[in-house]
């Protein structure tokens, strides 16, 4: 078994995005206090479960995806990670609407997840080779 490497401009914006999503999570796994900080979250009265969760759930799910990504790099692998930053996006639109969050920070968040979603995206369903 060998280490993919991309061979076109299709492939790399997807690897690329599979790539950031194990940065992500990598920071959350093994920095989960500076983590809770860049994303403007507080653990209520210092409780280890907040760990336990940024390291678990949020880690957890970027680490598996992105590294499955990389590892395998099958079409409907790109289309699950292009569909989940697409639905972190949906999920941080909603919440801009909703909850009045037009916030700068927010706002580039949208941008970088709308980024990050139609790389794979764009590269599975073949728009770009």
């Amino acid at each position: 078994m060998e280490f993919y490497w991309p061979a076109s401009n299709g492939e790399w914006l997807a690897w690329i995005s599979a790539a950031i999503a194990v940065l992500f999570g990598l920071i959350l796994f093994f920095a989960p206090g500076l983590s809770m900080k860049l994303l403007r979250l507080a653990p209520a009265g210092g409780r280890p479960e907040a760990f336990a969760s940024i390291r678990a759930t949020m880690a957890g799910f970027h680490l598996g995806l992105g590294l499955s990504c990389l590892v395998f790099a099958q079409p409907f692998l790109w289309l699950a990670l292009g569909a989940a930053w697409g639905f972190s996006l949906f999920g941080r639109l909603i919440s801009i609407m909703s909850d009045k969050g037009g916030t700068f920070y927010n706002w580039g968040a949208v941008v970088l997840e709308f980024l990050l979603a139609a790389g794979p995206l764009l590269f599975a369903f073949g728009f770009i080779a």
